[in-house]
């Protein structure tokens, strides 16, 4: 059943009653999870259940969706940024429909947890009756829930986007959701959701399939490497083992159906053509035909048995001989000791003084036993900088060991940090765990967003930095540890040890060294930095130039995700462009000029959006219209919708249908865009 039929647009005005099952689009699963709800003996009436099944089954629930909530955690931080101060939050769920983790705006946190909308709560349908949580993972489909269509009364202040999470063996592992307010709906959240979730998947079958031969592919070469290509893996024999999503619909067979398929029955060749194919050092991608006649443009990876004794560079790909047996999860939570392209103190220094000064300063304590705390804002390049310092030390051939203190929930980080023996607590691994900080012995421990790290926990990392021992939950004895240690914070820590809520002999424990990277508006190098981020997205980045007046707008632009959104703006231009060419505005995302047009009184985004030239201010009377409405106007969530659309039309050579599938959304949803998409899109 297509997501398409889910996403029914709703005014704010009065609520639908659930819409009834339509003969030509069949069973409307509103309709379907009603009547579940029925069955289970829920009343609309029902309140919400705040019986919480405690600290112990949500630490159970994390520790068994450990690789789950690895690959997710990122991508629910990208989702948030583009639905922040909209009222609204993003779930990860359990199969069975617990809330593992959320993120969300404090204002609408409130709400929801008036309603058990909280970690460790339970979502399915037997439950809390019709909600796009368990009616998701019940019917397997993406799907939005709205207002009255929710079945207990508590819930229809609410409108939730959800969409099941399948891993790489298509069995639903979880789901992600967004949640807000009702009045402020928009009706292409469920697209975003699903996308997210896509690139869930997506990032998990780079890490469970540590033998196994990957076949990345897509009908046009500029779209491989991105969310929408397609991914296929197979055994060394060719034996078919797994596919995502985009892999099964550009094949025309679903998953069940390709478990009969081998790579010789797919793409017409031997597998060990493939080799031939794709030896050497970084081939370029090849032409293959489908068994359904289509032609693909494919990349091979063919991993070495240890996926983490490579040191090559970021954006190369291993192709060393596969060996056999293939087809054997990898243990999730390895710690990489690869070098980064961004490997060294020199690399990073690229002219700005202010980064050349804090260059000098961390060479002088290098191998020194200093501990370093970097300060900044969110995305401008402190995880790079800890690599780095890595890198140059003395320990740089042993592991570096990078902690997120604010993407591991706090009842996760006690025993990620300091390890668990087995039979710690129920649910607990066999053989334990060695937890984070025994992983970098040797080496380097990062703690990022150290200002996170719970209060409780600090006195116990206090004591490990003291003592150099470390003992695991469960232990009875303590092992030593020896660990250089970095962190890194975009908070004040001395205003919250003015508040009490950071330790402040942690602190002096910590900052040996305190350095500050400057913001990407600040520096004086950013034509350099645009460059050598270039180099990394395309190997063909010398070919590659920005025009002037791309130039001039990306140096006047305020960055306020700093790296970060420069990253993905150039990635972004970067496929657009082909790896051949020069950027121009036409390469830009249409939400990237909007913000353009509003924050700047810039005479290029207005011509080339098609608005006027906005005129200047009279003398002595400066300008005081407000900032947009995020809500009210469609905010930053409808920019991002509207640049999803226009791509996938791009992807599409326009055809709305396929557009409309692929981001499951009905063809009318496109058709009511139409004036503000690009012209060239339709």
């Amino acid at each position: 059943m297509s997501a398409a039929m889910y996403t029914r647009p709703i005014g704010r005005g009065a609520e639908p009653a659930p819409p009834a099952a339509s003969a030509e689009a069949g069973p409307d699963p509103i309709v379907q999870s009603h009547q579940r709800s029925q069955a289970y003996g829920i009343t609309a009436n029902t309140e919400p259940d705040f019986s919480s099944p405690g600290r112990v089954a949500l630490t159970e629930a994390l520790d068994e969706n450990r690789f789950l909530f690895q690959h997710a955690a990122p991508v629910m931080e990208t989702l948030y940024d583009q639905i922040v101060n909209t009222h609204s939050m993003v779930l990860l769920t359990s199969a069975k429909g617990m809330v593992l983790h959320s993120l969300g705006d404090t204002d609408f946190l409130e709400k929801a947890s008036r309603v058990a909308l909280t970690p460790g709560m339970d979502w399915s349908e037997q439950t809390k009756g019709t909600n796009a949580i368990g009616t998701a993972l019940t019917e397997e489909e993406a799907l939005t829930v709205h207002g009255n269509q929710h079945y207990l009364n508590a819930n229809k202040f609410l409108t939730c986007s959800a969409a099941p999470i399948f891993d790489p063996y298509g069995q639903v592992i979880g789901a992600l959701d967004v949640t807000g307010d009702h009045r402020s709906f928009h009706q292409h959240t469920l697209a975003l959701v699903r996308m997210s979730a896509q690139m869930i998947e997506n990032h998990m079958f780079a890490d469970i399939f540590p033998k196994a031969i990957r076949i990345h592919f897509h009908t046009r070469s500029e779209f491989l490497g991105t969310l929408v290509e397609g991914i296929a893996v197979f055994s060394p024999e060719g034996r078919f083992i797994s596919a995502n999503r985009s892999a099964q619909f550009q094949i025309g067979l679903p998953f069940a159906a390709l478990k009969a398929h081998t790579f010789s029955s797919l793409f017409g060749l031997p597998i060990s053509a493939l080799f031939e194919l794709f030896s050497g050092a970084m081939p370029n991608p090849k032409q293959l035909c489908l068994h359904n006649g289509v032609s693909v443009w494919c990349r091979a990876k063919i991993k070495q048995a240890n996926p983490w004794s490579s040191a090559k560079p970021m954006g190369q790909d291993q192709e060393p001989a596969a060996e056999a047996q293939a087809g054997a999860p990898a243990a999730p939570f390895k710690t990489s000791v690869k070098k980064m392209q961004f490997s060294t103190l020199h690399y990073l220094d690229t002219g700005d003084p202010q980064v050349s000064n804090v260059i000098h300063k961390l060479r002088m304590v290098s191998g020194k036993d200093i501990p370093v705390m970097i300060l900044g804002e969110t995305g401008t390049g402190k995880d790079l900088l800890a690599q780095a310092i890595h890198g140059d030390s003395p320990r740089s051939a042993q592991p570096f060991v990078s902690v997120n203190c604010a993407s591991i929930p706090e009842t996760l980080i006690e025993s990620e940090l300091f390890g668990y023996e087995e039979g710690a607590f129920t649910g607990a691994r066999k053989k334990g765990s060695i937890g984070k900080i025994l992983q970098a012995h040797g080496g380097t421990l990062f703690l990022d967003e150290i200002g996170d790290m719970p209060k409780h926990l600090q006195a116990r990392l206090l004591r490990v930095l003291q003592e150099r021992r470390v003992s695991p939950l469960g232990a009875g004895k303590e092992v030593d540890v020896d660990v250089a240690v970095v962190c890194a914070t975009h908070k004040n820590i001395k205003d919250m040890i003015a508040r009490g809520d950071f330790r402040e002999d942690l602190y002096y424990r910590l900052n040996g060294l305190v350095v500050r990277l400057p913001a990407l508006r600040e520096r004086t190098d950013f034509e350099l930095v645009v460059k050598k981020i270039l180099h990394t997205l395309c190997e063909n980045a010398a070919q590659i130039g920005i025009s002037t007046q791309v130039m001039d707008l990306f140096k006047r632009y305020h960055w306020p995700g700093n790296f970060r959104q420069l990253h993905n703006l150039l990635r972004t231009a970067v496929v657009m462009v082909g790896c051949q060419g020069s950027i121009e505005m036409e390469h830009l995302p249409d939400d990237f000029l909007e913000e353009l047009e509003h924050g700047l009184p810039n005479p290029i985004a207005a011509r080339f959006l098609g608005h006027a030239t906005p005129a200047p201010p009279l003398p002595d009377m400066p300008s005081t219209a407000p900032m947009p409405d995020p809500i009210a106007e469609g905010g930053r969530l409808q920019d991002v919708a509207l640049s999803a659309m226009a791509q996938m039309l791009r992807l599409h050579k326009g055809n709305v249908s396929a557009a409309a599938k692929a981001l499951g959304v009905s063809r009318n949803t496109i058709y009511r865009k139409k004036d503000q998409l690009p012209p060239d899109v339709l």
